[in-house]
């Protein structure tokens, strides 16, 4: 017995006790991982990954079952709910009273400004969904809406919930449990020792329990008693999920707005000297010393008396009030301790260097007036003399310049430990603090340096620093400006100008009264255009800023920096520059472009540089800003004129001797020209034609100065919305402009742009798009999308033959995408996705429709001209008529497939009827073409005035210019349109292995242009009441599962390679 009782005991030891959800997770791993074929054997065959089992069609099983006619509280269980679907035209914020436009008639505009001002006054266009609200994509059931919900809410307690507490409790001593055996508990006690029936009281008495009661009237009561103290969100009480298993939670992302950064206000309050006797004017600008760059443009202020100003009246007719401003705002992307504001004081010109000129400023007090008294009055002539007569010039004076890291450090910040407060989050742009520092790491200083939270300050400067005529470049004031942090700076053992400036510098607040933008339009609120402005000025980031332009914006700058007269023969001594912008080369042709400083007038047609006495080879430092017309051709040009100033009235001496020319043509090869020149100046005026030339051809019969030697350095630079400055994304702009203007044949650069090398160029243009810089294709991003897609959608024709480049404008956005999302990864939302291109395809995109054209003439048939597939490519050979080849239609938009319909009727029937193509678009059609009706300006013909339009016929959706498809005019060239939807899912499936894994690595971004693809087109064609199942044709169903099966398949097979990369596409 003893030796059974071990072995009994040894075999009980050996016993599996493996519960039983043990055994099911085990038999679950088992089944769903790699090893299971090995461990089923040959027999037996793993079902593939990818093979999807056909779902219930639910809206046809609906329409053939249909509920029952009595109407019942579970009915709309039973009936599929309309559509969903509305495509709502958004209007486009505008934060200034005046919309941002151009001054020029629109028949006029260029091309690139029409394309930039559709993009840029359009509004914008969402895909909207009635019933989204009540999904947690857009209302996620997060804890804290949990809370909001059970607050009120009684706690129940269930019989189960009580079952189940004892349960865990009966777990935990499991063991005791264990150790009791049946047979030592005698029959019945377990009854006594939980339920003393003797002492316990008995439940309540049902009543009417055994009465007869009809089934209604049971219902009702029921129905009843269910209403009463039910929570009025019941299913809302369900517990949240978790936040990492959130798949479908997508936050819509921010509306595409101009960039804006931290932004202070500077309020010029007073300018005091210790003698008045000339009007002093003065600017303001942030200076960089660190990245050795100007941030901000010039601002102009004029703190001048009433009596000062009068010196100036007969060269100062008009003044206009935005001229008047003496508070700006300043913004600052990038903060920075080694940011200065510099104040730069200029005086009437006068006789004299600027050290004699300075010395009395130096010397004398208005307390010694009386001992001065005579002096004073010579000087007070003698500025009276010179404003009478050299008013129009300015000479350097003084300059001083303030540390704002000082300001913001010793009043101390307001708040800093949160950086995600309110005030900071408005103050912030798209391209906010919290999003930069998630790519760009920014040192200790630069972090305490927070220029939109500081206590407000007032600061009163006293000490000026005269400028120094051999001293006057950028790069001598960066020295000037390093050496200021030093304790022992050169510049504090300088005899100073004294003086008084008092100014106030605090936060700009988030909605400014009076305020004008840099363009000088008027920014909302503005309740009183009499009131004193103030200007917002713009700003010249220290690094790259990733925001997209939104608005108009056309602004260039000229920078004179150098000029060496030393060879110049003559009298040239006190040298101004005449800076204007020429329209042609007539004098009268001068454009009123340039903007007024202060006290002045608003616009003018020339400026002149501060004037260094007796310097034959002056510095400058002067900023001239412009605007630059909309329409800009080869004869626009920037025209030097060199004058020598006579300080001193001479007779028989012109105040102004001219003593040299030069240019710069401002637009050449369809590319504006910014950037660093050396010029030759010419000593005689230049002969005509010059202005389509360059200053550096050697032109017969002209003198030029030091034998046709860069004597004359200048920098000219742009900040426009229009005007890319990049190579290859100028190059590639210009040539698609030609082939809508079908302006043949054109210059660029040594190449002559025909027909028969244009495809050629235009594939070599797209190709090279990838070698742009990514902070100009970021800011002509919309522009850059729209035009790729448009090229998908409308091939180009060129010579009567379709040129199909599909292929490679998808091959250019896929990459274009896959270098944004890589290099911006501080700019996406929490499922990966890039905020810059989700806001593109939410609000930006929409799909290209074809234009409207003039009504045929009288007795012409509409239908005369033949019309071509896009699908056919130019090898296949096909005839210009109709009589076509049977062959299988596998894709519209097949870049090798030729797809050809049965019978030249149903070809029509197709493009006219399934597609709900107009019948009246060529990509360059005759009435746009040179000396066409339209040549010049086509309105976008999908903007948001016909969407509304649209959007108000509920009954027939259909847009307007397919509703007069009949009164169409004969194109000159074969039409041709594709579905962007339906070419996106055929390139995706045929693209190389390279653009392939760029593409699969954003899927997200091109599934959702797909989306709103087909939804804008059901929209355009009134199919958003038609059956599914006759939506879209079988060709893109097929093209859609092929390419679903190609993903899974791709995603299978590297999911054990690359789970995170795996896992953040199925997310998307």
């Amino acid at each position: 017995m003893t030796s059974s009782a071990c072995e009994r005991r040894a075999f009980a030891h050996k016993i599996n006790r493996t519960i039983a959800a043990e055994v099911r997770k085990q038999v679950t791993r088992d089944y769903g991982s790699p090893q299971l074929s090995k461990k089923r054997g040959g027999a037996h065959h793993p079902l593939p990954l990818t093979e999807v089992v056909e779902p219930v069609d639910f809206e046809e099983y609906v329409s053939s079952h249909a509920p029952g006619v009595e109407a019942g509280p579970l009915r709309q269980l039973m009936e599929f709910p309309q559509d969903d679907l509305e495509l709502l035209p958004l209007d486009k914020e505008c934060t200034t009273l005046e919309p941002p436009l151009p001054e020029e008639e629109e028949d006029s505009l260029d091309p690139r400004v029409r394309d930039a001002l559709a993009v840029y006054t359009d509004d914008w266009l969402v895909i909207h969904r009635k019933f989204q609200h009540y999904s947690t994509t857009y209302t996620p059931q997060n804890s804290e809406r949990q809370r909001e919900r059970q607050r009120g809410l009684v706690k129940q307690t269930f019989e189960l919930d009580e079952a189940a507490a004892h349960d865990r409790q009966d777990d935990q001593d499991d063991s005791k449990r264990r150790s009791v055996s049946l047979d030592e508990t005698p029959r019945g006690s377990w009854a006594s020792s939980i339920f003393d029936l003797k002492n316990s009281s008995p439940d309540a008495l049902l009543p009417s329990v055994l009465e007869r009661t009809a089934a209604e009237d049971m219902d009702r009561n029921n129905t009843e008693a269910r209403s009463q103290e039910r929570h009025s969100d019941l299913l809302g009480l369900y517990p949240p999920p978790d936040e990492d298993e959130a798949v479908e939670r997508c936050p819509l992302p921010e509306v595409p707005k101009e960039h804006c950064g931290q932004r202070i206000m500077v309020k010029c309050l007073s300018l005091k000297f210790e003698i008045e006797i000339e009007p002093i004017f003065g600017s303001l600008a942030l200076y960089d010393v660190k990245e050795k760059k100007k941030i901000s443009e010039n601002f102009y202020f004029d703190l001048n008396s009433d009596q000062m100003k009068g010196l100036l009246k007969p060269h100062t007719p008009h003044v206009v009030i935005s001229t008047l401003a003496r508070s700006a705002i300043f913004s600052i992307t990038y903060p920075s301790p080694d940011i200065f504001l510099v104040i730069k004081l200029e005086k009437v010109l006068q006789q004299g260097d600027i050290g004699e000129c300075c010395e009395p400023y130096m010397v004398m007090k208005e307390s010694d007036s009386s001992k001065h008294k005579e002096k004073l009055e010579k000087l007070r002539l003698q500025a009276e003399q010179a404003c009478s007569r050299l008013g129009r010039f300015r000479m350097p004076f003084a300059w001083t310049a303030i540390h704002l890291v000082n300001i913001v450090s010793s009043v101390g910040g307001l708040d800093r430990s949160d950086p995600d407060s309110d005030s900071e989050r408005k103050s912030h742009g798209t391209w906010n603090e919290r999003k930069k520092k998630g790519f760009e790491r920014m040192s200790v200083g630069e972090e305490m340096c927070n220029f939109a939270t500081f206590r407000p300050a007032t600061l009163t400067v006293t000490n000026f620093f005269k400028q120094e005529g051999d001293r006057l470049s950028d790069e001598d004031l960066y020295k000037f400006l390093a050496d200021m942090r030093r304790p022992s700076s050169v510049l504090r053992r300088l005899r100073p100008v004294t003086a008084q400036l008092k100014i106030d510098i605090s936060p700009a607040p988030d909605s400014p009264h009076y305020c004008l933008s840099p363009e000088l339009l008027h920014v909302k609120p503005y309740p009183d255009l009499r009131v004193r402005p103030t200007k917002e000025v713009l700003e010249f980031p220290a690094r790259n800023v990733y925001t997209p332009h939104t608005t108009y914006r056309n602004l260039l700058y000229v920078y004179p920096q150098s000029l060496n007269f030393s060879s110049r023969q003559g009298s040239v001594r006190n040298i101004a520059v005449k800076v204007q912008f020429m329209a042609g080369e007539d004098p009268s042709q001068a454009l009123p472009v340039i903007f007024g400083k202060s006290s002045c007038a608003e616009f003018m047609k020339e400026a002149y540089t501060p004037i260094i006495y007796h310097n034959k080879s002056p510095e400058f430092y002067e900023e001239m800003k412009m605007k630059i017309p909309a329409n800009l051709t080869d004869n626009h040009h920037l025209l030097f004129t060199f004058y020598h100033i006579s300080c001193q009235p001479k007779q028989n001496t012109p105040l102004e001797t001219p003593v040299g020319y030069t240019w710069i043509p401002l637009m050449q090869h369809g590319r504006l020209r910014t950037g660093s020149f050396s010029l030759p100046v010419s000593v005689e005026k230049p002969p005509p034609s010059y202005s389509v030339l360059t200053p550096d051809v050697q032109l017969p019969g002209m003198k030029w100065v030091d034998n046709h030697k860069g004597v004359f350095n200048v920098e000219v630079t742009a900040t426009s919305s229009v005007h890319t400055q990049d190579a290859h994304l100028d190059k590639f702009f210009t040539l698609v402009y030609v082939l809508e203007e079908y302006s043949f044949p054109f210059r660029l650069k040594d190449v002559i742009i025909t027909e028969a090398n244009m495809e050629g160029e235009l594939k070599a243009s797209i190709s090279a798009l990838k070698g742009s810089q990514l902070d100009t294709c970021v800011r002509f991003l919309h522009q850059l999308l729209n035009k790729l897609i448009q090229l998908i959608v409308y091939p180009p024709v060129i010579a009567g033959q379709i040129v199909n480049l599909g292929r490679a404008a998808f091959e250019a956005m896929a990459l274009l995408v896959n270098q944004i999302h890589k290099n911006l990864e501080g700019n996406q939302d929490q499922h990966g996705r890039n905020n810059l291109l989700a806001s593109y395809v939410h609000y930006v995109f929409r799909l290209p429709t074809a234009e409207p054209v003039m009504p045929p003439a009288a007795g012409a048939h509409p239908y005369e001209m033949p019309m071509q597939y896009a699908t056919l490519s130019r090898a296949t050979g096909r005839p210009s008529s109709l009589h076509l080849s049977r062959s299988k239609s596998i894709s519209n938009s097949n870049p090798d497939l030729a797809s050809t319909p049965i019978s030249p009727d149903e070809e029509v029937q197709r493009i006219i009827g399934s597609k709900g193509i107009d019948r009246s678009h060529s990509w360059v059609n005759s009435a746009y073409a040179p000396g066409g009706s339209r040549s010049v300006l086509r309105r976008n013909p999908n903007s948001s005035c016909e969407l509304k339009q649209a959007s108000d016929h509920s009954s027939n959706r259909m847009s307007a210019f397919l509703d007069s498809v009949a009164l169409l005019t004969v194109p000159t060239r074969p039409i041709t349109k594709k579905l962007l939807h339906e070419e996106l899912a055929l390139q995706w499936v045929v693209s190389t292995s390279a653009v392939r894994e760029a593409t699969l690595q954003q899927a997200w971004f091109f599934f959702q242009l797909m989306t709103k693809s087909m939804a804008h087109h059901l929209f355009l064609t009134s199919k958003l009441d038609s059956p599914r199942r006759q939506r879209y044709p079988d060709r893109f169903v097929d093209d859609i599962a092929a390419l679903v099966c190609a993903i899974s398949a791709d995603i299978a097979s590297r999911h054990h390679k690359h789970g995170q990369k795996m896992w953040r596409l199925w997310r998307g």
